[in-house]
């Protein structure tokens, strides 16, 4: 059930992905549909908005994407770990409800996960068949998963889109470091042998539109080919922005500070993009360095596709 054009729902269009996948896929020639719980007037890629409840409205929708899910960089209280499980689970829940009431329903569920599902793996190279891993974070993104399985019984194909550090302008993640790094306090964590599974968020959205225009259905690891070690990772990025990586974050530290969050700094994923390169993608930014030497310069790569 390949989806190469027509109307796609984005449930979290006004986000930092999302406005990259809104952008990307207007000019691409995508209608998009944004969902949104207060009134919004179409605009910036949005050709109609509708009313997210707890009966969404998915219908004449070719591809319905899901990007919810409150950040998880900050300390995990019982309170936050409810609104984590909500904000995913319950909004993948909701929309395999409206996928079941819907007469005419969109051809692909992409569900947007995380590589956490892999737990902690070490050095060693995960595919996406690699198992399940342990930990509060694994199980979180197991059951988020498990979540949209539902639907492809209603003959919707899933996508179960498995993150990395997303970087990009006007990103969590990017906006952090560079304030760090320019405060003088960016530094390797913990042991610095854990490898991060990283990605420009231009190859995240460009990979989701490639992928809809394909048969597969199942997990896909959303992550650059050249995954880095922290250690090496923060050396880069230092050198980008011209400023010293001395500090050091030990493990201790992280732990006291920001309790189970210290464990999604920690966990070693070298994940590499196996399906995405299997279907012919062609990453813009395939080394860190060519990442962020886009991102210092304020440079922007437009679809090649």
């Amino acid at each position: 059930m390949k989806a190469e054009r027509g109307k796609m729902g984005i449930v979290g269009a006004s986000g930092f992905i999302g406005g990259e996948l809104v952008r990307q896929a207007s000019e691409a020639g995508w209608e998009v549909v944004g969902y949104s719980r207060s009134e919004r007037k179409p605009g910036d890629g949005v050709s109609e908005w509708r009313e997210w409840g707890d009966e969404p409205c998915v219908c004449g929708l070719d591809v319905i994407v899901n990007l919810a899910g409150e950040g998880i960089d900050k300390r995990w209280t019982e309170e936050r770990k409810k609104q984590f499980r909500e904000s995913r689970v319950g909004v993948v829940e909701t929309i395999v409800g409206a996928l079941r009431r819907a007469e005419r329903r969109p051809l692909v569920f992409l569900n947007g996960t995380a590589v956490g599902i892999y737990g902690d793996g070490g050095d060693e190279v995960i595919e996406e068949g690699a198992p399940v891993g342990d930990g509060y974070l694994a199980e979180l993104c197991r059951d988020w998963e498990k979540a949209a399985d539902p639907a492809a019984d209603l003959d919707v194909r899933v996508l179960q889109w498995r993150t990395g550090v997303v970087l990009g302008e006007g990103g969590a993640a990017w906006s952090k470091m560079r304030l760090a790094f320019s405060l003088g306090a960016g530094g390797r964590l913990g042991s610095g042998e854990q490898w991060m599974p990283w990605i420009h968020v231009e190859d995240l959205v460009g990979g989701m539109l490639h992928m809809l225009g394909k048969d597969y259905a199942g997990p896909v690891n959303a992550s650059a080919p050249e995954p880095e070690q922290n250690r090496d990772f923060t050396r880069k990025v230092a050198k980008a922005l011209h400023r010293p990586a001395f500090l050091h974050a030990p493990a201790w530290a992280l732990k006291l500070g920001l309790g189970g969050f210290a464990e999604a700094l920690l966990a070693s994923q070298r994940a590499v993009p196996k399906v995405l390169l299997a279907n012919d993608y062609e990453f813009r930014y395939p080394r860190l360095d060519e990442a962020l030497e886009a991102l210092v310069g304020g440079g922007r790569r437009r679809n090649q596709e």
